[in-house]
């Protein structure tokens, strides 16, 4: 590919900068771009954050296996903790990631990330001898799929919005809608898949099943997810410098801060809501949750509705919600669809989900808080954008890139939080906890919107 480098920047700022900038008369003369590999990019970066974020949003499922069938024994906190270490070393180098990937090493990331994300998924495999009731080794499970996955997922969640912010100048709030919602449809397809092969085949095989799937939807990435060669790369005279990773000036903007804050309350109660879907729907008996390994040994339900189809429902309806919130964004704002998005889900949770009680309403409520859902997670570097002024989106990358590593550790403790909570299924806390924060998620945005530099 033909890359130009910047040639050498006449002031410290200009050194560092870290946001992709497109050829401008060419972002000025078209509105789509005209070129086949825009497109190419774009499913590419779709196919890196299905095996990203959407590894995430299918935890939940492992999880309610974990605790009934491979870890019966070992608490609810402490299951949650693998998921919660997935989002956390996904999240902690995106400041890392971000500025590799501005200069210009995408190749290396893409490769890594498919090789650590399939190899991690390939030893769960066979980290837990048959797979027989009580067979699973917690230190295995949390190492394979918490740390060498969460790590590999690192490398592909900023390539995916950042290659395509590349070659989509003008409909940029869309396409990167667009490249989220691949999260979301992994959400809905690797739970069913997990189930159903689990039931057939056990959960060796499955999760192996699985790995294939993610190290051929990898390398389809790999393959397509280039940015526009046109892009000028930004690379440091000298990697070392503490202000090549971390832009100091940042934290000056109290705008920035605010919904930083934000940020952090999000990922304290976002994702336990996918994490407990299960549990919470065979607490109320509204659902059918199956020994699976065993063939048999339906616990409880209604209607001969299985329990994992809630959270694949959830994340099936948040493909919505991703795509939609970016197209309003561009019309309304993205911090104003943020905070509405945010405020509808803490709503939600305190008032919905508990008064939930039969197999429509549960169904409603999933429904409904996917499709909010997709926008608060999917929005937030949009967000970013509208917080800088025009001069200042050349740093959009690096601030995106150190707003998600600071919420690294909150993604981590949230969970784990509510897996002690819940302990005695006590489903009520989940509500509780998420819906307080996302209440104050809302009202930081509220700040942070008010506080707004231009």
């Amino acid at each position: 590919m033909d890359f130009t480098e910047e040639s050498k920047a006449s002031s410290p700022a200009d050194s560092i900068s870290v946001a992709f900038q497109p050829d401008t008369l060419k972002s000025e003369q078209r509105t789509w771009p005209d070129d086949w590999r825009a497109y190419v990019a774009l499913l590419g970066g779709w196919l890196l954050m299905f095996n990203s974020w959407g590894l995430v949003n299918a935890y939940g499922t492992f999880q309610s296996y974990y605790q009934s069938h491979l870890l019966p024994d070992t608490s609810t906190a402490l299951i949650t903790l693998v998921g919660g270490t997935q989002s956390f070393f996904l999240l902690l180098p995106s400041f890392i990631t971000g500025r590799f990937l501005d200069a210009g090493h995408h190749r290396l990331l893409g490769a890594a990330g498919g090789i650590l994300t399939t190899l991690g998924m390939f030893m769960l495999g066979i980290s837990s001898g048959e797979g027989g009731r009580g067979e699973g080794k917690y230190w295995a499970i949390w190492l394979t799929q918490g740390l060498v996955v969460g790590l590999g997922m690192s490398c592909m969640f900023v390539y995916s919005s950042q290659v395509v912010a590349t070659w989509f100048v003008k409909r940029r709030g869309l396409a990167v809608g667009i490249t989220a919602s691949g999260a979301s449809i992994a959400g809905l397809i690797y739970p069913v898949m997990f189930k159903f092969l689990v039931a057939q085949e056990g959960f060796p095989i499955a999760v192996r099943y699985l790995a294939i799937l993610v190290g051929g939807t990898s390398f389809i990435a790999f393959l397509c997810a280039r940015p526009d060669p046109t892009a000028t790369l930004r690379v440091p005279e000298k990697w070392l410098k503490s202000e090549v990773w971390v832009d100091v000036s940042a934290f000056h903007h109290r705008s920035y801060t605010w919904f930083i804050a934000a940020m952090c309350f999000i990922f304290l109660g976002f994702y336990p809501v996918f994490f407990n879907l299960e549990g919470w729907a065979q607490w109320k008996g509204i659902g059918i949750k199956e020994d699976i390994a065993g063939g048999t040994g339906v616990l409880s339900g209604e209607g001969g509705f299985r329990t994992f189809y809630f959270l694949s429902i959830s994340n099936g309806c948040s493909t919505i919600g991703r795509i939609l919130g970016a197209y309003l964004c561009d019309h309304y704002g993205a911090l104003n669809v943020h905070l509405l998005s945010t405020f509808i889900a803490s709503v939600l949770l305190f008032t919905f989900w508990p008064l939930a009680s039969n197999l429509a309403s549960a169904i409603a409520f999933v429904c409904l808080f996917g499709i909010v859902s997709g926008t608060v997670i999917g929005l937030p570097p949009a967000c970013v954008a509208s917080l800088l002024s025009e001069s200042e989106q050349r740093r959009l990358g690096q601030w995106t890139g150190m707003m998600y590593s600071i919420t690294a550790a909150f993604s981590l403790i949230g969970p784990v939080i509510v897996g002690a909570l819940v302990n005695g299924d006590n489903y009520l806390s989940v509500m509780g906890w998420s819906g307080t924060c996302l209440l104050l998620a809302s009202g930081c945005t509220v700040v942070a919107r008010c506080k707004i530099q231009k």
